[in-house]
């Protein structure tokens, strides 16, 4: 059975009098483990999969379905918890809350689980330690660098231990050597860890590092290359 897969999928928005066809009869599958990047050129459908994906969008027709579970044959509260325990999300713009420290905003998800104080902690902090945020913990989002505050996001994604991370444009706002070091940092991960990652991308640093690079072209599969 495959982590993820999209069956058909089509995705229409209406914009005034004009329809846009995202999507057109997608049809692709993610297994665990994997480190994917979807590319292609804009309006090709990357970020449309990735919000599907995530359970924060529903296909006009087609399934999506994660561990097996057909998205759209869930509740509103069931996806909330699906969003909250199997899925991680990354986002360019860092999606931090700004009135919270950094370790708050790692901790948040678990806390939301109800994890226990004591152990939100130890594995926070030991989260911090491995990627490089040691003594940072303290500090509010503003108070950090762009790489910092995307590495706290990417601890706040795998700290509640998903199912698969969710990475929309991860290296847009970060300079080269800091994008570089974060994508050592995910493919560690993913090694190490066996976090699933996908990403949608423009980026060809991150198309270096993925093992599996599928491209989007009018909202279907154009290429799918395994390394």
């Amino acid at each position: 059975m495959s982590l993820l897969r999209f069956s058909s999928v089509t995705k229409v928005y209406t914009q005034g009098q004009v329809q846009v066809h995202a999507l057109r009869g997608l049809d692709l599958q993610i297994e665990a483990g994997e480190f994917t990047a979807l590319v292609g050129p804009s309006g090709s459908g990357k970020t449309t999969a990735l919000n599907l994906a995530g359970a924060l969008d529903h296909p006009s027709s087609g399934t999506v379905a994660l561990e097996g579970r057909d998205l759209g044959g869930l509740s509103r509260r069931e996806l909330s918890h699906l969003r909250r325990d199997r899925i991680g999300f990354v986002f360019q713009a860092y999606n931090l809350i700004p009135v919270l420290t950094a370790y708050e905003n790692a901790e948040s998800v678990l806390a939301l689980q109800g994890v226990p104080e004591g152990q939100r902690r130890e594995r926070v902090l030991a989260l911090f330690q491995e990627l490089g945020l040691g003594g940072l913990e303290h500090r509010r989002p503003d108070q950090l660098s762009g790489g910092q505050q995307q590495r706290v996001a990417i601890a706040r994604a795998i700290a509640a231990r998903p199912a698969i991370v969710l990475a929309d444009e991860p290296t847009a706002n970060v300079d080269s050597e800091t994008a570089e070091k974060l994508l050592d940092l995910m493919q560690r991960l993913n090694q190490e860890r066996g976090v699933t990652f996908l990403f949608s991308t423009h980026d060809a640093r991150v198309v270096d590092h993925a093992r599996r690079v599928v491209k989007l072209v009018d909202g279907r599969v154009a290429e799918d290359l395994r390394r």
